[in-house]
Protein backbone atom coordinates (compact mmCIF):
# COMPACT_ATOMS: atom_id res chain seq x y z
CA UNK A 1 0.00 0.00 0.00
CA UNK A 2 2.90 2.64 0.94
CA UNK A 3 4.20 1.94 -2.46
CA UNK A 4 1.41 2.42 -4.61
CA UNK A 5 0.77 6.00 -2.85
CA UNK A 6 3.83 7.24 -4.57
CA UNK A 7 3.03 5.31 -7.71
CA UNK A 8 -0.42 7.13 -7.93
CA UNK A 9 1.24 10.78 -6.92
CA UNK A 10 3.74 10.35 -9.55
CA UNK A 11 1.08 9.43 -12.08
CA UNK A 12 -0.98 11.93 -11.30
CA UNK A 13 1.73 14.26 -11.33
CA UNK A 14 2.52 13.44 -14.88
CA UNK A 15 -0.72 13.42 -16.00
CA UNK A 16 -1.13 16.89 -14.68
CA UNK A 17 2.09 18.24 -16.24
CA UNK A 18 0.82 16.35 -20.09
CA UNK A 19 -2.42 18.17 -19.54
CA UNK A 20 -0.67 21.33 -18.64
CA UNK A 21 1.52 21.10 -21.46
CA UNK A 22 -1.28 20.43 -24.01
CA UNK A 23 -2.96 23.56 -22.16
CA UNK A 24 0.11 25.72 -23.12
CA UNK A 25 0.17 24.78 -26.56
CA UNK A 26 -3.49 25.44 -27.37
CA UNK A 27 -3.09 28.72 -26.04
CA UNK A 28 -0.30 29.55 -28.25
CA UNK A 29 -2.13 28.22 -31.28
CA UNK A 30 -4.77 30.30 -30.38
CA UNK A 31 -3.86 33.37 -29.22
CA UNK A 32 -0.79 34.24 -31.00
CA UNK A 33 0.75 31.73 -33.52
CA UNK A 34 -2.65 32.34 -35.30
CA UNK A 35 -1.75 35.60 -36.09
CA UNK A 36 2.32 35.56 -36.24
CA UNK A 37 2.34 36.55 -39.60
CA UNK A 38 5.55 36.53 -41.71
CA UNK A 39 6.67 36.83 -45.71
CA UNK A 40 7.86 33.81 -47.35
CA UNK A 41 10.55 34.44 -50.00
CA UNK A 42 11.66 32.50 -52.31
CA UNK A 43 13.81 32.55 -55.95
CA UNK A 44 12.97 30.54 -58.71
CA UNK A 45 14.94 29.71 -61.87
CA UNK A 46 12.65 29.69 -64.91
CA UNK A 47 12.97 32.55 -66.37
CA UNK A 48 15.23 32.73 -69.84
CA UNK A 49 18.60 33.85 -69.54
CA UNK A 50 19.31 37.30 -69.60
CA UNK A 51 15.92 38.39 -68.23
CA UNK A 52 15.49 40.91 -65.64
CA UNK A 53 13.80 39.12 -62.16
CA UNK A 54 10.33 39.48 -61.91
CA UNK A 55 8.30 39.09 -58.23
CA UNK A 56 5.39 37.70 -57.44
CA UNK A 57 3.43 37.72 -54.39
CA UNK A 58 1.07 35.01 -53.78
CA UNK A 59 -2.35 35.23 -51.48
CA UNK A 60 -3.81 32.42 -50.44
CA UNK A 61 -6.25 31.29 -47.95
CA UNK A 62 -7.33 34.74 -46.14
CA UNK A 63 -10.60 33.20 -44.70
CA UNK A 64 -11.42 36.53 -43.63
CA UNK A 65 -14.16 37.24 -41.16
CA UNK A 66 -14.73 40.62 -39.72
CA UNK A 67 -13.25 40.09 -36.11
CA UNK A 68 -9.84 39.36 -38.26
CA UNK A 69 -8.45 42.83 -37.55
CA UNK A 70 -4.63 41.78 -37.23
CA UNK A 71 -5.08 39.92 -40.82
CA UNK A 72 -6.41 42.97 -42.49
CA UNK A 73 -3.57 45.10 -41.36
CA UNK A 74 -0.83 42.61 -41.77
CA UNK A 75 -2.36 42.31 -45.61
CA UNK A 76 -2.66 45.28 -46.07
CA UNK A 77 1.23 46.28 -44.96
CA UNK A 78 2.07 43.66 -47.89
CA UNK A 79 1.23 46.65 -50.64
CA UNK A 80 5.27 48.30 -49.71
CA UNK A 81 6.46 45.25 -51.77
CA UNK A 82 5.70 46.22 -54.80
CA UNK A 83 5.51 43.21 -56.60
CA UNK A 84 4.95 42.75 -60.62
CA UNK A 85 2.43 40.36 -60.48
CA UNK A 86 -0.01 39.36 -57.63
CA UNK A 87 -1.65 35.57 -57.32
CA UNK A 88 -4.16 35.17 -55.63
CA UNK A 89 -5.17 31.26 -54.62
CA UNK A 90 -8.30 31.41 -53.53
CA UNK A 91 -10.44 30.94 -49.91
CA UNK A 92 -10.26 34.61 -49.54
CA UNK A 93 -13.88 34.69 -47.45
CA UNK A 94 -15.25 33.20 -44.50
CA UNK A 95 -18.02 35.50 -44.09
CA UNK A 96 -21.18 36.96 -46.07
CA UNK A 97 -19.78 40.66 -44.56
CA UNK A 98 -15.77 40.18 -45.94
CA UNK A 99 -15.86 41.11 -49.62
CA UNK A 100 -15.28 44.83 -48.48
CA UNK A 101 -12.37 43.43 -46.11
CA UNK A 102 -10.66 41.90 -48.30
CA UNK A 103 -10.31 44.21 -51.42
CA UNK A 104 -9.80 47.12 -48.40
CA UNK A 105 -6.88 45.08 -46.71
CA UNK A 106 -5.70 44.63 -50.40
CA UNK A 107 -5.81 48.10 -50.99
CA UNK A 108 -2.91 49.77 -53.70
CA UNK A 109 -2.09 45.82 -54.79
CA UNK A 110 -5.03 45.99 -56.71
CA UNK A 111 -3.87 48.43 -58.73
CA UNK A 112 -0.76 46.06 -59.93
CA UNK A 113 -1.06 43.48 -62.27
CA UNK A 114 -2.81 40.49 -60.44
CA UNK A 115 -4.87 37.08 -61.37
CA UNK A 116 -6.88 34.84 -59.55
CA UNK A 117 -8.75 31.68 -58.94
CA UNK A 118 -11.48 30.43 -56.43
CA UNK A 119 -11.33 28.11 -53.34
CA UNK A 120 -14.34 26.37 -51.92
CA UNK A 121 -14.68 29.27 -48.88
CA UNK A 122 -15.06 31.76 -51.79
CA UNK A 123 -18.70 30.39 -52.95
CA UNK A 124 -19.50 28.30 -49.59
CA UNK A 125 -19.37 29.55 -45.97
CA UNK A 126 -16.92 27.29 -43.51
CA UNK A 127 -18.87 25.09 -41.43
CA UNK A 128 -18.22 22.71 -37.71
CA UNK A 129 -15.88 19.82 -38.30
CA UNK A 130 -14.48 17.76 -35.78
CA UNK A 131 -10.98 18.36 -36.66
CA UNK A 132 -9.64 14.74 -36.10
CA UNK A 133 -11.93 13.57 -39.00
CA UNK A 134 -9.12 15.28 -41.53
CA UNK A 135 -6.65 12.99 -40.24
CA UNK A 136 -9.10 10.20 -41.50
CA UNK A 137 -9.60 11.67 -45.41
CA UNK A 138 -9.69 15.60 -47.05
CA UNK A 139 -13.05 17.88 -45.98
CA UNK A 140 -15.89 17.36 -47.66
CA UNK A 141 -16.79 20.73 -49.47
CA UNK A 142 -19.30 19.49 -51.25
CA UNK A 143 -22.46 19.58 -48.60
CA UNK A 144 -25.64 21.36 -50.46
CA UNK A 145 -27.09 22.46 -47.04
CA UNK A 146 -23.99 25.19 -46.85
CA UNK A 147 -24.04 28.98 -46.94
CA UNK A 148 -23.37 30.27 -49.73
CA UNK A 149 -21.39 33.35 -49.79
CA UNK A 150 -21.33 36.49 -52.28
CA UNK A 151 -18.05 35.29 -54.07
CA UNK A 152 -19.28 37.23 -57.53
CA UNK A 153 -19.09 40.52 -55.81
CA UNK A 154 -15.58 39.93 -54.98
CA UNK A 155 -14.86 38.56 -58.51
CA UNK A 156 -16.33 41.92 -59.48
CA UNK A 157 -14.53 43.83 -57.52
CA UNK A 158 -11.37 42.45 -58.53
CA UNK A 159 -11.93 42.40 -62.11
CA UNK A 160 -12.94 46.31 -61.62
CA UNK A 161 -9.70 46.33 -60.55
CA UNK A 162 -8.04 44.76 -63.74
CA UNK A 163 -7.44 41.71 -62.22
CA UNK A 164 -7.80 38.52 -64.78
CA UNK A 165 -10.28 35.71 -63.49
CA UNK A 166 -8.20 32.72 -64.49
CA UNK A 167 -11.04 30.13 -63.85
CA UNK A 168 -10.64 27.97 -66.92
CA UNK A 169 -9.15 30.49 -68.60
CA UNK A 170 -6.12 31.47 -70.01
CA UNK A 171 -3.85 35.07 -70.72
CA UNK A 172 -0.82 36.64 -72.12
CA UNK A 173 1.03 39.40 -70.13
CA UNK A 174 4.10 41.06 -70.66
CA UNK A 175 6.57 41.96 -67.74
CA UNK A 176 9.71 43.44 -68.38
CA UNK A 177 9.85 42.51 -71.64
CA UNK A 178 9.15 38.60 -70.34
CA UNK A 179 6.10 36.88 -72.38
CA UNK A 180 3.97 35.23 -69.70
CA UNK A 181 1.13 32.74 -70.10
CA UNK A 182 -1.05 32.23 -67.54
CA UNK A 183 -3.54 29.44 -67.11
CA UNK A 184 -6.02 28.02 -64.32
CA UNK A 185 -8.50 26.26 -62.93
CA UNK A 186 -11.52 26.60 -60.49
CA UNK A 187 -11.75 24.51 -56.96
CA UNK A 188 -10.60 20.59 -57.29
CA UNK A 189 -11.48 20.13 -53.80
CA UNK A 190 -14.96 21.14 -54.74
CA UNK A 191 -14.18 19.03 -58.39
CA UNK A 192 -14.85 21.66 -60.24
CA UNK A 193 -12.11 21.68 -61.84
CA UNK A 194 -12.07 21.05 -65.92
CA UNK A 195 -8.36 21.39 -66.72
CA UNK A 196 -9.25 19.76 -70.00
CA UNK A 197 -10.60 23.57 -71.13
CA UNK A 198 -7.64 25.24 -71.10
CA UNK A 199 -5.42 22.05 -71.55
CA UNK A 200 -2.46 22.31 -74.16
CA UNK A 201 0.99 22.29 -74.90
CA UNK A 202 3.17 25.46 -74.22
CA UNK A 203 4.13 27.34 -77.56
CA UNK A 204 7.20 28.48 -76.62
CA UNK A 205 7.25 30.39 -79.82
CA UNK A 206 4.87 33.05 -78.49
CA UNK A 207 5.44 32.87 -75.14
CA UNK A 208 8.35 32.52 -72.72
CA UNK A 209 7.25 31.50 -69.37
CA UNK A 210 4.17 29.68 -68.54
CA UNK A 211 2.77 29.90 -64.78
CA UNK A 212 -0.54 27.52 -64.15
CA UNK A 213 -2.56 28.90 -61.05
CA UNK A 214 -4.93 26.72 -59.01
CA UNK A 215 -6.56 26.66 -55.59
CA UNK A 216 -5.90 22.61 -54.31
CA UNK A 217 -2.86 20.82 -55.56
CA UNK A 218 -4.98 17.67 -56.23
CA UNK A 219 -2.30 15.76 -58.02
CA UNK A 220 -4.61 15.18 -61.51
CA UNK A 221 -4.57 18.67 -61.89
CA UNK A 222 -0.78 19.63 -61.51
CA UNK A 223 0.10 16.68 -62.97
CA UNK A 224 -1.89 17.61 -65.84
CA UNK A 225 -0.27 20.97 -65.77
CA UNK A 226 3.50 19.61 -65.68
CA UNK A 227 2.59 17.05 -68.75
CA UNK A 228 1.71 20.16 -70.73
CA UNK A 229 5.34 21.98 -70.02
CA UNK A 230 3.94 24.49 -67.26
CA UNK A 231 7.07 26.39 -65.86
CA UNK A 232 5.60 26.98 -62.46
CA UNK A 233 2.48 26.18 -60.30
CA UNK A 234 0.99 27.93 -57.87
CA UNK A 235 -1.54 26.66 -55.11
CA UNK A 236 -3.03 26.87 -51.82
CA UNK A 237 -5.57 25.16 -50.05
CA UNK A 238 -3.80 23.14 -47.43
CA UNK A 239 -2.82 25.87 -45.05
CA UNK A 240 0.59 23.94 -44.88
CA UNK A 241 -0.47 21.32 -42.10
CA UNK A 242 -2.25 24.37 -40.00
CA UNK A 243 -1.40 21.74 -37.17
CA UNK A 244 2.02 20.30 -37.43
CA UNK A 245 4.49 18.08 -35.24
CA UNK A 246 7.87 20.19 -34.53
CA UNK A 247 11.13 18.69 -36.08
CA UNK A 248 8.88 16.08 -38.12
CA UNK A 249 5.99 18.73 -40.00
CA UNK A 250 2.41 18.16 -41.29
CA UNK A 251 0.68 15.15 -40.49
CA UNK A 252 -2.45 16.27 -43.46
CA UNK A 253 -2.42 18.04 -46.72
CA UNK A 254 -6.41 17.99 -47.09
CA UNK A 255 -6.31 16.57 -50.63
CA UNK A 256 -4.00 13.89 -52.35
CA UNK A 257 -0.59 15.83 -52.52
CA UNK A 258 2.38 14.00 -49.70
CA UNK A 259 2.92 15.96 -46.86
CA UNK A 260 6.63 16.91 -47.43
CA UNK A 261 4.59 19.38 -50.54
CA UNK A 262 2.46 20.64 -48.38
CA UNK A 263 3.94 24.08 -48.11
CA UNK A 264 6.66 25.80 -49.77
CA UNK A 265 8.93 25.50 -53.12
CA UNK A 266 9.07 22.07 -54.75
CA UNK A 267 8.77 20.29 -57.63
CA UNK A 268 6.13 17.96 -59.68
CA UNK A 269 6.96 15.22 -62.17
CA UNK A 270 4.53 14.06 -64.71
CA UNK A 271 5.51 12.96 -68.48
CA UNK A 272 8.61 13.38 -68.47
CA UNK A 273 8.40 16.94 -67.48
CA UNK A 274 8.95 18.72 -64.36
CA UNK A 275 7.14 22.13 -63.15
CA UNK A 276 8.33 24.54 -60.21
CA UNK A 277 5.42 23.87 -57.49
CA UNK A 278 4.77 26.69 -54.89
CA UNK A 279 1.90 25.28 -52.21
CA UNK A 280 1.20 28.39 -49.79
CA UNK A 281 0.94 27.54 -46.14
CA UNK A 282 -2.11 30.63 -46.50
CA UNK A 283 -2.76 33.54 -44.22
CA UNK A 284 -6.03 32.19 -42.29
CA UNK A 285 -7.96 29.34 -40.71
CA UNK A 286 -11.45 28.48 -41.04
CA UNK A 287 -13.14 30.10 -37.86
CA UNK A 288 -14.35 26.96 -36.60
CA UNK A 289 -10.94 26.24 -36.00
CA UNK A 290 -8.65 29.34 -35.69
CA UNK A 291 -5.32 27.74 -34.78
CA UNK A 292 -1.90 27.60 -36.00
CA UNK A 293 0.85 25.11 -34.61
CA UNK A 294 4.32 25.50 -35.84
CA UNK A 295 2.83 26.57 -38.99
CA UNK A 296 3.04 29.77 -39.30
CA UNK A 297 0.33 31.76 -41.21
CA UNK A 298 2.25 33.63 -44.57
CA UNK A 299 2.44 35.03 -47.92
CA UNK A 300 4.62 34.04 -50.28
CA UNK A 301 6.96 36.72 -52.13
CA UNK A 302 8.46 35.15 -55.36
CA UNK A 303 11.31 36.17 -57.07
CA UNK A 304 11.48 34.74 -60.86
CA UNK A 305 14.75 34.53 -61.72
CA UNK A 306 16.74 33.11 -65.23
CA UNK A 307 17.02 29.46 -65.47
CA UNK A 308 20.47 27.85 -64.23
Amino acid sequence: MSTARPLLRRTAQVAGGIAALGAGCLAYAALWEVDAYRLRRVYVPVLPRGARSIRVLQISDIHMTPRNIARQRWIASLAGLEPDLVVDTGDNISHPDAVGLVTGSLGRLLDLPGVFVWGSNDYYAPSFKNPLSYLVRPSNGRSPAKETLPWEDLRDAFAAAGWTDLTHARTVIEIKGVRIELRGTDDAHLGLDRYAEVAGPVDREAVDLAIAVTHAPYRRVIDAMTYDGMDLIIAGHTHGGQVCVPGYGALVTNCDLDTPRVKGLSSNSSGGRTSALHVSAGLGTSPYAPIRFACPPEATLMTLVPRR
